[in-house]
């Protein structure tokens, strides 16, 4: 069996219990990470998404992969931002906030106009377990913000007003229900 072949995992969809699940750090020893880091970016890729947090699919450890590169046309410091997050933890968060229409691999069909830090600081380790300290603003910083949120059981939906939650109430209601369209794989666990 060629142990280095790439797998597309399947999505888990909003109502999934892994998704409102706190993670947990891990060690270098955690069992093929160096696969499951490829497999999450295989995933992603063929899903289309920017970003991906091992929660959506199916682990509770604290890891996700983001691209921001597309968004390199509109700023030039994205050519090639392209990261593995291990551990992170974001320790500073800038007061001022801005708008941007986020979307979810796991809530798919659903965008809606969330309001996150515009800067931030965050500690982790790579896919090597080199450390890293570093400061992220626009695009990088709120991708970053919506991935990290996936390791503490966040959704994007969570930081909506209460009424535009109630707004789109219906829509939770059917994809937690399993009512969707998605041009991936995806996977619907309760528990």
């Amino acid at each position: 069996m060629n142990r280095t072949r790439k797998m597309i995992l399947p999505i888990y969809i909003y109502g999934s219990t892994v998704l409102r699940n706190e993670s947990e750090d891990i060690t270098p020893d955690y069992p093929d990470l160096s696969r499951f880091v490829a497999d999450l970016w295989e995933t992603m890729y063929e899903a289309d998404g920017v970003g991906l947090a091992a929660p959506q699919v199916g682990r509770n450890i604290r890891v996700f992969v983001v691209d921001a590169s597309v968004n390199a046309d509109k700023d030039p410091r994205l050519v090639g931002f392209r990261k593995t997050f291990i551990n992170a933890r974001i320790y500073e968060r800038s007061d001022d906030e801005t708008p941007f229409t986020e979307g979810c691999l796991s809530l798919p069909g659903l965008n809606e106009s969330v309001n996150r830090p515009s800067r931030i600081k965050i500690r982790y380790v790579d896919e090597n377990f080199v450390e890293h300290d570093e400061e992220y603003d626009g695009f990088a910083a709120r991708v970053i913000q919506h991935e990290y949120d996936h390791l503490d059981g966040i959704m994007f939906v969570d930081r909506l007003s209460p009424l535009r939650k109630t707004l789109i109430k219906g829509k939770l209601t059917s994809l937690s229900k399993g009512k969707y369209r998605a041009d991936y794989r995806c996977k619907q666990v309760k528990k």
